[in-house]
């Protein structure tokens, strides 16, 4: 058989059988998933002193818990938001728990603002009650939204101000994007417990498991 006869008896079995073309994509869409998850997880175990213990990202629940949950998130996501509520009951839940909050702005220019406010507020002492109180507003989280949340939480805005301009808290910010990308993330919320890597919202039973399916990994 020649190749133009083979490559004719090709063509008309995929026409007359279109599903295989179907299952061939499905296949390498799957295999191209098995592999980005595969190098998500090389990093996770390569940069988990960055992941786990950046001591640019601020730390909620319990800072010596028995295991960390990283989230990355934008204050203008509204699925960060739906999981803010989840998030803290997994924390009053797990007495052992340790968050790790990963600025991640990726919504416009606001979020970056409200992001380096927010590390600029750990600096006073105060980033998990003004991290509340950004997703406890129920509009857009706007630059005159945040310094007026700022202020009703207790912060020196001024002062505030002044630390958002420092190096440090963009460079923290671009750590977070970077990581992001390496381990996989494009998107907010992403999640990082033990050796699993989580896009996206979830619910709180979920949450429990694999933070549960982490601790038993350590023992």
């Amino acid at each position: 058989m020649s190749q133009d006869q083979l490559d004719q008896r090709i063509h008309d079995y995929i026409l007359a059988h279109p599903e295989v073309l179907v299952q061939a994509l499905q296949s390498l869409d799957e295999r191209q998933r098995q592999a980005e998850a595969a190098e998500a997880r090389k990093v996770l175990k390569a940069r988990a002193a960055d992941i786990f213990h950046d001591k640019q990202s601020p730390v909620g629940g319990n800072a010596q818990g028995n295991v960390t949950l990283v989230e990355f998130f934008d204050y203008n996501c509204p699925y960060c938001r739906m999981m803010a509520p989840i998030m803290d009951q997994a924390v009053a839940g797990d007495p052992q728990l340790r968050i790790v909050y990963k600025e991640f702005p990726i919504l416009g220019p606001d979020s970056v603002f409200a992001a380096k406010a927010a590390l600029a507020a750990e600096r006073q002492g105060k980033y998990t009650a003004f991290h509340k109180a950004l997703y406890g507003s129920r509009t857009r989280v706007t630059e005159a939204a945040v310094l007026k949340i700022a202020a009703d939480a207790g912060l020196d805005v001024e002062r505030m101000k002044i630390d958002m301009q420092q190096r440090d808290i963009q460079a923290s910010i671009d750590r977070n994007t970077e990581l992001a990308q390496a381990l996989g993330i494009t998107g907010t919320p992403g999640f990082v417990v033990g050796d699993q890597i989580f896009p996206g919202a979830t619910d709180l039973a979920t949450m429990k498991k694999l933070i549960e399916q982490a601790r038993n990994r350590r023992k």
